[in-house]
């Protein structure tokens, strides 16, 4: 598979800490992968330098493009959308601001993708929390993006949220889509990731497919594992 981005000894202090200590890995192409750990483990700080909104101090980020912003479609823990604005209205700005030309017909043909066309005439901030969650993966994905970051996408919601997420992810797979996600749900974890880069106190204590980590370290489950590695 084409590497996206390759990423050597990345590190990155706040005054005298170290939140992220000289950290390596890959994403490829097509794959899904969660990026795990306790909270402060320097997740965030990371997925911030992948996107170039936060430099690092030290280490090297290779991507497969010069172009790469344009190629990156992001999900942040909330999205800001645009108050007074309807789901169709803030679809079409996002659009506008990706440079996406985007028909009325393949405007319903997306919102029905992700069962949102029953309240494109509502105003965004007015949907449940799934619905803005599953809008704010509509517009990420506009760009049709060759890798997807989402900083805890199922956060907040209830099974029926969690698992409609899951799928998502699992639909962006199936179009070549790389993803990569943060996450503290662990069955979500073992449900959609190929592979599983887990950090703790900013370092990288392990990377894999997690049936291959469950064998290293001898833990019953995702969680077990993560239990056994961030103490």
């Amino acid at each position: 598979m084409k590497k996206l981005i390759s990423a050597c000894n990345l590190t990155k202090y706040y005054k005298d800490c170290c939140v992220v200590n000289a950290i390596n890995f890959e994403i490829e192409e097509g794959e899904t992968i969660a990026l795990i750990g306790s909270n402060g483990a320097g997740k965030t700080t990371t997925i911030g330098m992948l996107l170039g909104i936060i430099a690092q101090d030290d280490g090297t980020i290779n991507y497969w493009t010069p172009n790469y912003k344009k190629e990156i479609g992001t999900q942040l823990q909330s999205t800001p959308f645009f108050e007074g604005f309807s789901v169709e209205d803030n679809v079409k700005l996002f659009a506008a601001f990706y440079n996406v030309v985007l028909s009325n017909k393949m405007m319903e043909e997306k919102l029905a993708s992700f069962d949102l066309l029953h309240v494109k005439k509502m105003p965004a901030i007015k949907l449940s929390l799934g619905q803005q969650k599953r809008l704010a993966i509509v517009v990420t994905t506009l760009h049709n993006p060759k890798l997807v970051i989402l900083d805890e996408p199922s956060a907040g919601l209830d099974l029926r949220g969690q698992k409609e997420i899951q799928n998502m992810m699992k639909g962006l797979k199936e179009k070549g889509v790389a993803v990569l996600f943060a996450s503290h749900d662990m069955a979500e974890v073992s449900n959609v990731a190929d592979r599983i880069i887990m950090m703790n106190k900013g370092k990288v204590v392990a990377c894999g497919a997690h049936h291959d980590l469950l064998a290293q370290y001898q833990a019953q489950n995702v969680e077990d594992l993560f239990l056994k590695l961030t103490k």
